[in-house]
Parts: C-alpha cells; structure tokens; sequence
C-alpha cells in the first residue's frame, strides 16, 4: 500500500485500487469513510502530487523502512508492550472482523487470498468469539429440552 498513488482512491466505489500488490496481483481494497475522512483531511493538508504517501524525495513513494519507523513509533507513543509491526495491524484487522462475525470467506476476500487455509492461518480468534460457540453436543439437548412432552 505504499506505492498508492492519489488517483487509486475511488470514494465513488469506496475501494483503494491497489496494484501489484502482494502476490503482484492487482485488487481492490475497502475504503472505509472514516479512512476516506482522515486520506481527505491529509490530502487537504500535504498536497500530495502523484504519491499519496511520498517519501523524502516526493518523487518516489514512502519507503517500507520509513512506514516501519512510523509504525514502531506510534506503538510506542500508544504504550503498548508487546511487539508491533506493519503485519500486526492485518491480524488485527482480519480478528476484528471475525469477532463481528463476518464470514471468514468475506475475510478471504478482503485480504486478498486465494486460498481459505492462509486465511485461517493469519486469523486470530480471540478467546469471547471461542467461548460464544455453542457445541453441537448443547445444541443436542436443548432440542431434547423443547420436544420432552410435559408433565
């Protein structure tokens, strides 16, 4: 997402057009109007001419050592302890949605994987989404429950 250039924002669609991205696939990314707010208020601010974000020489875009940098930076200045990267913030994003119950095949999607496995893999599930599955063996006795004639 570094080589995003302004005309890849499509707010019409909400989607950020994203090319040769991982895999050197071309695809499509949502485009959140809280995200399309704040790419707004930066536009508004830094004028950005070809990059969206651009690097120290504003003819090429923000180097993945330099978003590294910013990402470590902000972790610190949130305090938050355990280690952060760039990666951290796609497992977050893909457990987020898992824990609004969005299907996982919808995440498949959003995330840009062929396959459902790799999913699965970068997908954390938190512990409040495990403990609200209902067994199958619980679902058994309830409907015991529902069809005992009554007393």
């Amino acid at each position: 997402m570094l080589s995003l250039k302004v005309s890849d924002i499509d707010s019409g669609r909400m989607v950020l057009r994203v090319e040769q991205g991982k895999g050197r696939k071309d695809r499509h990314a949502m485009l959140s109007p809280m995200l399309l707010d704040i790419l707004r208020e930066w536009w508004r601010i830094g004028r950005p001419k070809t990059w969206l974000f651009p690097g120290q020489n504003p003819v090429n875009p923000l180097t993945t050592r330099q978003l590294n940098r910013a990402c470590h930076a902000a972790a610190q200045l949130a305090e938050i302890g355990k280690p952060v990267s760039l990666h951290t913030l796609r497992h977050s994003f893909a457990t987020h949605l898992l824990e609004q119950d969005i299907d996982i095949r919808i995440i498949q999607v959003l995330l840009g994987h062929a396959k459902l496995n790799t999913t699965a893999l970068y997908t954390r599930v938190a512990t409040t989404t495990i403990r609200k599955v209902m067994s199958p063996l619980d679902r058994l006795s309830l409907l015991e429950k529902r069809s005992d004639p009554p007393a």
